[in-house]
């Protein structure tokens, strides 16, 4: 009988959707990248999810974020993201943990416990911390890169975080994580050159600079970092 999963279970079999029912993926960042995470997870039968966020949907949300319209704004980012899932998969199951991660809070953290971990977050540091308990706990994690500032989705690709290049967020982090004896990590991210900004945008903090975005890029990546949760959950990677 036909399902919602018929027609993803003609390329994975029906015991695939099974098997990742019963995954647990913690999701950190629900914006751009992170929202179109949630979703296509969702579509591809992942109906245990954690989602990690403090931020609320702003108007400027709207050109790229998934949950983003103008019926949501100034609404948690993880309330409107439940909602948006619950209407997918009536059956899943959803942790919100309404926080921005940072190493100080790491104690509501459970690395253990989650089957893999999406990292869709900006600050470095978070990232940083969010890879090392990772590593700690033998968690697969897979971290998004810089989209901010680029239009061309078919730059991107899936790549160990050692062979980036043309990505100013991805060399810090190599940099940051080689002097903590991490060398590799699976990451998502562009090849394309920053565009130049037409004008800056004041949000208030003169050390932190506001980039431009697409709706092309974030969503594309957010696609593709499901992609590899999916196939790495089913062992598909191994397999190709």
């Amino acid at each position: 009988m036909e399902n919602q999963f018929t027609r993803f279970e003609m390329l994975i079999w029906e015991e695939s959707i099974s098997t990742l029912k019963n995954k647990k993926v913690a999701i950190f960042g629900l914006g751009g990248v992170g929202g179109n995470v949630c979703d296509a997870l969702a579509r591809s039968g992942i109906s245990n999810f954690v989602l990690i966020d403090h931020d609320v949907v702003s108007i400027s949300n709207i050109n790229r974020q998934l949950i983003a319209n103008h019926d949501n704004i100034g609404r948690f980012k993880v309330d409107v993201m439940e909602e948006h899932l619950k209407k997918i998969n009536p059956e899943a199951k959803i942790e919100q943990i309404n926080t921005f991660y940072l190493p100080e809070n790491a104690s509501q953290f459970d690395f253990s416990n989650y089957d893999y971990v999406v990292d869709a977050i900006d600050t470095v540091s978070a990232k940083i911390d969010i890879i090392e308990r990772c590593i700690i706990a033998h968690t697969p994690i897979i971290s998004a890169l810089g989209c901010g500032n680029k239009i061309n989705p078919t730059m991107l690709e899936v790549s160990d975080i050692s062979k980036t290049s043309y990505d100013p967020l991805a060399k810090v982090l190599r940099r940051e994580l080689k002097k903590r004896g991490i060398n590799h990590l699976k990451v998502v991210y562009s090849k394309e050159q920053p565009l130049p900004l037409q004008f800056e945008v004041d949000n208030g903090d003169s050390k932190k600079h506001v980039p431009g975005s697409s709706a092309f890029v974030p969503p594309a990546a957010g696609i593709i970092i499901a992609s590899e949760v999916v196939k790495d959950l089913l062992n598909l990677n191994k397999k190709n």
